[in-house]
């Protein structure tokens, strides 16, 4: 099994612990060997987490919750929900706990969510049934953040994803080079005619379709899986071109463009998501799941922040190792600090034991459930003997 869960790995006979770190930075064999013997491993960090040496900090303090600043959701009886009331407490992270089939998904994402859009976004899906939702009214945005890709073509990246492309192109229009040869912005835009290869249409690769099977993308013979005519590759940028900046990794073109406001402030976002060590033009199609949700959580860091955003996140940690909890859970952190709101679902005690308050379904999943058990900080809802994730949480606090 692939997996990153401590409990599973502490079960397992054998573990092999791939890294050090991602991408270019991984891919050697750093330990291997019974739980015991990885978790003495000092360079695994992954044995740092069993062993204990490394851990994620219980919060010194959680945010207050005011009682006026909450969005209620009242008589919610949809699926297995038994006719609930759930109140989410405005301007801070609630986690939305209990069993598999205990009613999570169906209060957060059938009721809320959808009664959110529709008051919000005037989206038209009818939500599940309930009777009101209330408080909302100072709620400016409402954003899912899940783990569908964030584009469905290889022509999608990180770069043109989260806008810093534009910022590039312009740079390189303003060489000296660029401006001789009269190349404006849109010379160096893969999508439209102009300075990209014609070949390949500008997406580096070709796409041979198989019947039967999945298709197959070789590079393209004409510029190599370079995306533009060779015109184009010769304006230069502190030596580099247009095609050679898309190569690098996130982390390297930081430093790349270091000196320009707009380019590093939307780069240090994807670096602070640990997203580094992607490459800027790496296809969204070959990004995971858990990829394109922290590219996604750049993209909204990268805002300028009115704090009355109200964020949805359905188990976040699906494919996250430890190290990438921590760093997720300081992302959320600075959202909830700019005054906005979150909501996870979620099933990792990382997760809900770092929650401002806790709203606990079940006690069972299916008939069983559809309760709720317990509301509170984790603190609380550690003292609730019914709940399953309260007597959890006990261990972890």
């Amino acid at each position: 099994v692939v997996e990153h869960d401590e409990d599973t790995m502490k079960a397992a006979d054998w573990l092999i612990d791939v890294g050090p770190g991602a991408g270019d930075l991984g891919g050697e064999i750093i330990a291997a060997g019974t739980p015991k013997q990885v978790a003495k491993n000092k360079k695994s960090l992954t044995g740092q987490y069993l062993s204990g040496k490394r851990s994620i900090p219980v919060p010194e303090k959680r945010r207050k919750i005011d009682k006026k600043r909450m969005v209620k959701v009242i008589g919610a009886s949809e699926n297995n929900l038994q006719n609930i009331d759930a109140q989410f407490p405005l301007g801070i992270m609630t986690a939305v706990t209990g069993v598999s089939g205990s009613g999570k998904s169906t209060l957060v994402n059938s009721i809320l969510k959808k009664t959110l859009a529709q008051k919000l976004n005037h989206n038209s899906e009818k939500p599940g049934k309930h009777k009101k939702v209330t408080g909302y009214e100072e709620i400016e945005r409402l954003i899912d953040i899940d783990q569908s890709p964030i584009g469905r073509t290889p022509r999608s990246n990180p770069a043109t994803y989260t806008s810093v492309f534009d910022d590039i192109r312009g740079l390189f229009a303003e060489t000296n080079e660029a401006k001789i040869r009269g190349y404006k912005k849109g010379r160096f835009s893969f999508n439209v005619k102009g300075g990209r290869c014609e070949a390949c249409s500008g997406d580096g690769i070709i796409k041979i379709e198989m019947h039967f099977l999945p298709d197959v993308y070789v590079p393209c013979e004409i510029c190599h899986g370079k995306r533009y005519n060779s015109e184009t590759l010769e304006v230069h940028y502190k030596g580099k071109n247009i095609s050679e900046v898309l190569d690098m990794r996130v982390s390297d073109a930081l430093e790349f463009f270091r000196h320009i406001p707009k380019i590093e402030r939307k780069l240090q976002t994807i670096v602070d998501v640990g997203l580094g060590y992607v490459t800027l033009g790496q296809p969204a199609t070959t990004l995971s799941g858990g990829e394109a949700q922290r590219m996604k959580l750049a993209s909204e860091l990268q805002k300028r922040s009115t704090g009355k955003s109200f964020y949805i996140l359905d188990e976040p940690t699906t494919g996250l190792h430890s190290e990438d909890i921590a760093t997720l859970i300081k992302v959320l952190d600075r959202l909830v600090d700019q005054g906005n709101t979150i909501v996870v679902i979620e099933h990792n005690l990382d997760v809900i034991k770092t929650a401002d308050y806790i709203i606990d379904l079940g006690p069972e999943g299916g008939a069983g459930g559809g309760t709720v058990l317990a509301t509170g900080t984790p603190e609380e809802v550690a003292k609730v003997e019914q709940s399953y994730t309260g007597q959890y949480l006990k261990q972890k606090l």
